[in-house]
């Protein structure tokens, strides 16, 4: 598993600068920032629905590589991302936690939308890798 882990860590690196940038606030809002509210349950769903996600995605690249069906990876937060709209709608306008909700209902919607092209570009066919490890 640490094979695949670091195979698909150098496949970021791999990607261009904007999708790397695009990794790092991924991974900011979805596993950095809910350990600052790990007393509330919207935390604990961010942090469940970005493991399994993790785990989806590394079970992907280790059979198929670096190609866009690693978008499947996200379908945890098709239930994660409306749970959390909801829990938007309940919490006060203001303070950190608010905006932290703000941002992850937002930032994983455009990813989800992201996630679907790929996923049907794969499907039309577009399967090679997206990065290889040789560019690295």
């Amino acid at each position: 598993m640490f094979k695949v882990l670091m195979g698909f860590n150098k496949g970021v690196l791999a990607m261009a600068k904007p999708w790397q940038a695009w990794m790092v606030l991924l991974v900011s809002v979805n596993l950095v920032l809910p350990l600052f509210f790990l007393g509330r349950p919207e935390a604990i769903v961010a942090l469940v629905g970005v493991m399994a996600s993790m785990s989806i995605m590394m079970t992907l690249y280790a059979r198929f590589g670096f190609v866009r069906l690693l978008g499947l990876g996200h379908i945890p937060w098709l239930f994660t991302v409306p749970w959390l709209w909801l829990q938007l709608g309940r919490t006060t306008e203001s303070g950190l936690f608010y905006y932290w909700l703000l941002a992850i209902v937002v930032i994983d919607s455009i990813s989800l939308a992201i996630d679907a092209v790929d996923v049907a570009r794969y499907w039309k066919g577009e399967r090679q890798p997206i990065v290889t490890l040789e560019q690295f």
